[in-house]
């Protein structure tokens, strides 16, 4: 059964953008998912698929909305 919280992902990802990108917690929880996508952005090898696009931003924000 697949695990479908938030909880546990946005953590992993909290620790991933404190190494990529230096955000502090503070930083992280305020940042949009478009926050998180740029600066990652320069991560991404241009020649590599993408597995994560525009589509798949839209469905995890209609998914789990702010606020």
């Amino acid at each position: 059964m697949a695990d479908d919280r938030l909880g546990p992902a946005a953590i992993r990802l909290a620790g991933v953008m404190a190494r990529v990108a230096g955000w502090r917690p503070g930083e992280f929880w305020a940042a949009t998912p478009a926050d998180v996508r740029a600066a990652l952005a320069g991560w991404v090898d241009p020649g590599e698929a993408t597995c994560f696009d525009g589509a798949a931003l839209t469905a995890m924000m209609e998914r789990f909305p702010d606020g």
